[in-house]
C-alpha cells in the first residue's frame, strides 16, 4: 500500500521512512546486520567519524516501473566504489554481496514510500560508512557502523529541464593525488564554501578545472561533465580525480550501445568548451542537468544548445537512460535488479 504523500509535491529533502540497515564491524569482523525503526545514531564524543572525518557513502535510487515492479539501478556498482572508498581512507571493506543484499531489504521494508510510476518521483537510498570508536591520536578507528537509509524524493526537474548556469570556479575540488576519486564526506565539505558563494553570485554549479594546471575539465561538486561535440559525438573527461559516476558510465554505454554515437572519454582541455554544442552534468539525483552557459570570470561561453531546453542528443540520452530505468526500455543484463 502506497503511503499518502503529495509525490508531485516533494523536493529533494529528507523524509524519515519505517526502517533502516545497521551492521557493525567489532573485533575485526562485521555483524550479521539488523533492520530497525531507530532512525537515531549514539555516539562517543570522542569517535572517530567526529575527530578525522573517517566516512564515506554512497547514493542510489529504487523505482515502480511501468509494469509494477520495484527495481533499483545497478547497485553492484555502488558496491564496488564503496570498497574503493573504504580501501582508500582505511576503513573495512562492506562485502559486495552484503551490500547488495542490504539494499535489497532496506527497498522491501520501506516498499509504501516508493512513489507511483509517473510521478516523477523516487525512493532515494543512502549507504554510509564512519568511524565509530574513540579516536583522539590521527590513526584509523578500529570499529565502524555501516548503514542505510532511504527517503523518498520528488523529481529533480520540477516542469522540465531547464539549463542552468555554471561558472568556473577558483577553488579546487580535489588534491591531485588526494580522494577525488572516491565518495568520502570531507570531498563534500570541501565544496560547501564554493557552492554557496556560487549561489551567492547567482550561478547554479561549479565547474571545477585540474588543480596541477587549471587548463583541463575535472567535473562539478556532485556530478560528472558530459559534451557532445557540433558533429554529435560524446566527450567525457578522463582524470584520476574525479568520482567515476556511475550514472555517466551508463550514459556512455547507452550513447555506444543504444544510440550508435561515438563517445570519447579523455582529458578535456577547458579551452575547448568554447567549441562543444551541448554540455550536461551527470549524476544519480537528476540523471543530466543541461547546461546553458558557463562563464568564466565574466567571460560567457553559451552553448548552441540554448537556455530553454536540453540538446538534441542529450535529450536523447537522458530519455534512453531513464527508460531503461523505468522499464520502458530493455535494460542490458544485470543493470535491473528486481526487489522481491
Amino acid at each position: 500500500m502506497t503511503k499518502n504523500i503529495d509525490w508531485s509535491n516533494l523536493g529533494f529533502g529528507y523524509v524519515q521512512t519505517d526502517y533502516r540497515y545497521v551492521s557493525n564491524f567489532v573485533n575485526g569482523a562485521w555483524d550479521d546486520g539488523v533492520l530497525t525503526q531507530d532512525a537515531n545514531i549514539v555516539l562517543n564524543e570522542c569517535a572517530g567519524v567526529l575527530q578525522y572525518a573517517q566516512t564515506i557513502f554512497e547514493g542510489l535510487k529504487a523505482y515502480r516501473t511501468q509494469d509494477g515492479k520495484i527495481v533499483t539501478f545497478r547497485p553492484d556498482l555502488n558496491a564496488e566504489r564503496m570498497v574503493s572508498s573504504a580501501k582508500r581512507l582505511e576503513m573495512p571493506v562492506f562485502p559486495t554481496d552484503r551490500f547488495i543484499d542490504a539494499v535489497k531489504k532496506v527497498v522491501a521494508a520501506n516498499a509504501d514510500y516508493v512513489p507511483p510510476y509517473g510521478s516523477g518521483a523516487t525512493l532515494y537510498l543512502r549507504p554510509y560508512m564512519f568511524g565509530s570508536n574513540p579516536v583522539i591520536g590521527v590513526k584509523p578507528a578500529s570499529e565502524y557502523q555501516f548503514r542505510i537509509f532511504c527517503t523518498p524524493v520528488g523529481p529533480y526537474f520540477k516542469g522540465g529541464a531547464k539549463p542552468i548556469t555554471i561558472r568556473v570556479s577558483d577553488f579546487d575540488r580535489a588534491a591531485p593525488n588526494g580522494t577525488g576519486s572516491i565518495k568520502a564526506g570531507l570531498n563534500y565539505a570541501m565544496s560547501l564554501h564554493a557552492i554557496v558563494t556560487a549561489h551567492a553570485e547567482g550561478f547554479d554549479e561549479n565547474m571545477y578545472l585540474d588543480p596541477k594546471t587549471r587548463t583541463k575539465v575535472e567535473e562539478t561538486g556532485g556530478a560528472n561533465f558530459l559534451f557532445v561535440t557540433k558533429d554529435g559525438k560524446v566527450v567525457t573527461p578522463k582524470s584520476d580525480s574525479i568520482l567515476p559516476s556511475i550514472t555517466r558510465r551508463s550514459l556512455v554505454y547507452v550513447a555506444k550501445e543504444y544510440l550508435g554515437l561515438e563517445v570519447e572519454e579523455r582529458e578535456v582541455f577547458f579551452d575547448e568548451v568554447k567549441d562543444f554544442a551541448e554540455c550536461g552534468l551527470c549524476g544519480t539525483a537528476a540523471v543530466i542537468s543541461p547546461v546553458g552557459k558557463i562563464v568564466d570570470h565574466g567571460k560567457e561561453i553559451c552553448l548552441p544548445s540554448g537556455m530553454d531546453d536540453m540538446g538534441p542528443v542529450t535529450r536523447k540520452l537522458y530519455e534512453t537512460l531513464t527508460g531503461i530505468q523505468m522499464g520502458r526500455l530493455e535494460a542490458p543484463e544485470g543493470w535491473i535488479q528486481v526487489i522481491e
